[in-house]
């Protein structure tokens, strides 16, 4: 849970407040009583590629096409005299 501070402590205390959070704690920043931030260690980014292994497993999962009956579906839909 996270512990409310005031922005004055987190003027003077600042040092200190930051190795918390390094720690992972979370704290509520409170201006006049009134809670305005919250001050919490950032979640580590989440991973936005795939392993080679991946990217092969994935292809090699796909529907297999025939080229030649591939391009007859495409003349057939396509009107030619375009």
């Amino acid at each position: 849970m996270a512990r409310t501070i005031p922005q004055r402590e987190l003027r003077n205390e600042n040092a200190k407040l930051m190795d918390a959070v390094a720690a992972g704690e979370t704290f509520v920043v409170t201006r006049h009583g009134e809670p305005v931030a919250e001050l919490r260690p950032i979640q580590p980014a989440r991973k936005t590629f795939i392993t080679r292994d991946d990217l092969a497993r994935i292809a090699g999962a796909g529907v297999r096409i025939d080229p030649g009956e591939f391009r007859r579906d495409l003349d057939a839909a396509i009107d030619q005299s375009l």
